[in-house]
């Protein structure tokens, strides 16, 4: 009996060692990547890059050409001039924007690639330095001067720029900024904003002309202020206050000075 009890728990001692908790730390680790976010981030920067542009693009469409054709269309009640003026404002406006972005993230792209280029220069002139650097850096992070320097050497052994980059400048060599993404998006996006406050002062009868513009390009705001929030993370009804109230100043000094200039002119 002695014997047998003693070995009872040799058949049970199996049941402990069971490698089951694997699988729920992947379905945890799965469940912790955001819906809709690219595998291993590969591209998350030139997307952001191109969203936020579409979104400002959209903004400045909607508000400007909103300006101006209601400006006119105080002045005149010419469909075919108000058509005009609206047309050159959205086409000047998506070169203008298209060029902007393209400057503007061109430089930051030049950037980017000046401080990988350092980089490249430091590792390849003091690799010794630049591992002491990158471990000072994770202990500034936190960690303890051991784990600092084994999460260094491991780094260095794998990708000493990108670890660099990523650490110093939060930069992904493999994920720069793309300015014909940007420039791209951003025109796209003011024609569609431009469109809306033309197709309404446009379509709409002469005498609600101007309020069915105003509500119009008030909805929009509204729409891509949610959006930008949304993009940015910010409070959802400070955005859209401040894109109404700029929209409204704007439409209301055009339409103002359209009004003043169309009765001095017209007799």
């Amino acid at each position: 009996m002695d014997g047998s009890a003693r070995h009872v728990p040799a058949t049970a001692s199996p049941a402990p060692a069971a490698p089951a908790p694997a699988a729920p730390v992947a379905a945890t680790t799965a469940q912790d990547v955001p819906a809709g976010a690219p595998p291993g981030g590969n591209g998350l920067k030139s997307r952001l890059n191109w969203l936020r542009a579409g979104v400002l693009g959209a903004n400045d469409g909607i508000i400007s050409t909103a300006g101006l054709v209601v400006g006119v269309a105080a002045a005149t009640t010419d469909k075919d001039a108000i058509l005009i003026a609206g047309v050159a404002a959205l086409t000047a406006g998506a070169v203008s924007m298209a060029l902007g972005e393209y400057v503007s993230v061109s430089s930051a792209r030049d950037t980017e690639k000046a401080l990988i280029a350092e980089e490249k220069r430091e590792l390849e002139a003091d690799p010794a330095g630049e591992l002491e650097q990158l471990a000072g850096l994770y202990r500034a992070k936190g960690l303890s001067a051991e784990t600092a320097h084994r999460v260094a050497e491991e780094l260095s052994e794998i990708d000493p720029v990108r670890a660099h980059l990523d650490v110093e400048h939060n930069l992904d060599e493999e994920d720069l900024t793309n300015p014909w993404h940007a420039a791209l998006a951003s025109a796209i996006a003011f024609v569609l904003g431009a469109a809306l406050p033309l197709l309404a002062v446009i379509l709409a009868s002469e005498a609600t002309r101007i309020p069915v513009t105003f509500v119009a390009v008030l909805v929009a705001l509204v729409l891509t202020g949610s959006l930008s929030a949304w993009f940015g993370r910010a409070h959802r009804l400070r955005a859209v206050l401040r894109l109404l109230v700029g929209g409204a100043v704007a439409m209301g000094a055009t339409f103002g000075i359209g009004a003043l200039l169309g009765a001095t002119v017209v007799p």
